[in-house]
Order: structure tokens, then sequence, then C-alpha cells
């Protein structure tokens, strides 16, 4: 049975590829919108009201697209929403 020597160097070239590894995975994630959100996910998004989207809906603010009874927001449109804001 053969004996191998962990360094040092060894750990240190080890820490590098796992940090490497772990900043790719997060930036994979962050990159993986969803492309249509739910009524509760957009109302957490935005930290409002189920009134206040309501209101964003009827004014026409905010389009929306309503499938089986369940209303999907498209997130380009709420990224447009928060940038015409400002």
């Amino acid at each position: 049975m053969a004996i191998s020597i962990i360094t040092k160097e060894d750990l240190q070239q080890f820490k590098i590829e796992l940090l490497e590894g772990i900043k790719e995975l997060l930036q994979v994630r962050t990159i993986e919108q969803k492309l249509w959100l739910r009524t509760s996910e957009v109302k957490k998004l935005l930290n409002i009201s189920s009134g206040t989207l309501q209101n964003l809906r009827i004014n026409g603010t905010l389009s929306y697209t309503k499938i089986g009874g369940i209303l999907y927001y498209n997130y380009k449109d709420i990224e447009k929403l928060l940038t015409d804001s400002k």
C-alpha cells in the first residue's frame, strides 16, 4: 500500500479550486431567473400586499397572463417597472 503525503501547498491548491467551484455555482444560480412568476412570488419580490398588486394589474402598470385561474407575471416586466420608477 502506497502512502501519499499531503503538503500545505496541496491543501492551498485544493482550497483555491474549491472556492472557484463555489463561485461558479453561485453565478449560475443568480443567472437562472425564472421567466414567469406567480402572484405570491411577485408579492414577496416587491414586498407588496395583494391589494397593491391588484391595483398594479388594474391600472395596467404590470401586465400579467392568466392560465387556469393562476396569474403569471413576466420577470422582465417587473424589472422594467422597477427601473422606470427610479
